[in-house]
């Protein structure tokens, strides 16, 4: 895409050192954005940091379900680059097919947090920074599963469910200070993280994603990280100012 849609924009994308938070990353850094790479792994997110057009990355390290993780990570933010205009929760974990009874309260916590408390702690320590700029757009990368469950996917689903009406409850409640939240919902997307959507063997996980997934999509494909890149890039920039509130299923018709 020709264009500089975020020139001059700061943008923090949790989870960027792989797969979707990546492209998302790479996409805005190249629109003009300054990007803050914010995830647990700091080495990869420097790796992609590097590969961004000099000056416009910046990786720190941060446990997105860790409060003075998250506090610690805004404010090298402001420091770094004086304001924040964009917010993507990218960062997440899967779950692996777990009957209810035998999940376990370690599995159900580590899955909440990550995926729902995460979006909680960073709209608690960005948002004051926004209503300030009277500005800002949140963009909570959620999932399909959070509006159409899958079995033994109960813990995931719940905790994506919940970072829909998070996300809605929020936009209603920031939109006088002209802050926008929406949603993004993927289809099974080629990254990393699908295969440990599978117990099994690597042989069984490769078989997995065609059989569960890829069958599973009406247009019969993997939706790619640089689907999921551009929904983010119209939902950051100003080509969509008047929307809030909004979940944009990026499935190949998987939510249909």
């Amino acid at each position: 895409m020709n264009g500089q849609l975020l020139q001059g924009k700061t943008a923090i994308v949790t989870g960027a050192a792989s797969g979707m938070g990546k492209a998302i990353a790479k996409l805005f850094a190249d629109q003009g954005a300054q990007v803050v790479l914010a995830d647990l792994n700091k080495a990869a997110a420097q790796q992609v940091a590097q590969e961004l057009p000099e000056g416009k990355g910046h990786a720190v390290q941060t446990d997105v379900a860790d409060d003075q993780s998250v506090a610690a990570m805004i404010q090298e933010t402001i420091t770094a680059f004086g304001s924040i205009d964009v917010l993507v929760n990218c960062a997440g974990v899967p779950q692996a097919f777990t009957p209810i009874e035998e999940l376990s309260l370690e599995q159900w916590d580590k899955i909440m947090s990550v995926n729902t408390k995460s979006i909680y702690l960073t709209a608690r320590h960005v948002v004051p920074h926004m209503k300030a700029a009277s500005k800002g757009s949140i963009i909570n990368i959620a999932s399909i599963a959070g509006i159409r469950a899958r079995p033994g996917l109960n813990a995931y689903c719940a905790s994506k469910g919940a970072a829909i009406m998070l996300s809605k409850a929020l936009a209603i409640e920031l939109a006088p200070n002209q802050i926008r939240v929406n949603v993004i919902n993927p289809g099974p997307a080629e990254t990393p993280m699908l295969g440990k959507f599978i117990n099994g063997d690597e042989d069984q996980v490769e078989a997995g994603k065609k059989d569960i997934f890829i069958s599973s999509v009406p247009m019969g494909m993997l939706i790619q990280p640089e689907d999921i890149a551009q929904a983010a890039l119209y939902l950051a920039s100003d080509l969509s100012k008047i929307v809030t509130g909004e979940v944009m299923n990026v499935d190949g018709g998987r939510g249909i």
